[in-house]
């Protein structure tokens, strides 16, 4: 099997405003790890890293009823996908092995049974859903408080060094597709897409507003968009996912837990 890369860089994230002054918008990059033969996830790729995630929320409500309210043109290319083998995780707790389990079932696919098109998809919520949230709401919400100390602060979206070494030498055991390098960013530029939860948002601001856990004082729906609006790069919004379930399933998606 060929082992040159097709990615040689990663994109730049933009950030903009649409002229209506709506929709501002926070894009995906495209992902530079991806090995010779993954055309279609080299699409998909590129169409996610320009599809517009909107970001500048004022308040959100607690059922989101029109597309516009989350990335509804992301989660659509990922729906269309025509590559394969697709396949979608129910992650839900923070501590669990989940970025490791990813990480394992594409290095079994794409070498072990050579299907560089393989897709794997983070279906993100419960606890797990912290990782998708940028620094300043973990240091503003104090998120190392709700991980017990565990996490001072959000390690899942570091870069580790590993991730440096040769792309080209997959067996590296110290490498970018080793154990060394379970972060989201790191899939992130294998082609991984990760799904955020909208209800997950909701949820967890409740808690957090319901307890006064509010520096700025804002709203319940206030709260919930604030938390919307700093979702890392990337990630790509959905109404819920434990309804979005469903749709990846129908699109034919394997379900993985």
């Amino acid at each position: 099997m060929k082992r040159t890369l097709l990615g040689v860089g990663i994109g730049a994230v933009a950030l903009g405003a649409s002229s209506t002054g709506l929709a501002a918008t926070m894009r995906g990059a495209a992902a530079p790890l991806l090995v010779g033969g993954a055309t279609t996830l080299q699409d998909l790729s590129d169409r996610l890293a320009a599809a517009p995630r909107r970001r500048d929320f004022k308040t959100v409500p607690m059922i989101l009823t029109s597309p516009d309210q989350w990335d509804s043109e992301a989660l659509d290319e990922v729906l269309r996908y025509s590559g394969g083998p697709k396949q979608v995780w129910d992650n839900t707790v923070l501590e669990s092995p989940w970025l490791n389990l990813m990480r394992n079932a594409m290095n079994t696919q794409i070498w072990s049974f050579r299907h560089p098109n393989f897709l794997a998809v983070s279906a993100t919520h419960g606890s797990a859903h912290l990782a998708l949230y940028d620094d300043y709401i973990w240091e503003k919400y104090r998120f190392a408080k709700l991980t017990k100390g565990k996490q001072k602060t959000n390690a899942f979206i570091l870069e580790p060094a590993d991730a440096q070494a040769n792309p080209v030498d997959f067996n590296d055991p110290d490498g970018v597709f080793s154990p060394h390098d379970n972060s989201i960013v790191v899939l992130q530029k294998r082609g991984a897409v990760f799904l955020a939860c909208h209800n997950e948002v909701w949820e967890l601001t409740m808690g957090l507003h319901a307890k006064g856990d509010n520096p700025d004082h804002l709203t319940h729906s206030q709260m919930a968009a604030e938390f919307t609006n700093h979702l890392i790069p990337g990630v790509i919004l959905t109404p819920g996912i434990v309804g979005t379930l469903p749709e990846l399933e129908l699109a034919g998606f394997q379900y993985a837990k």
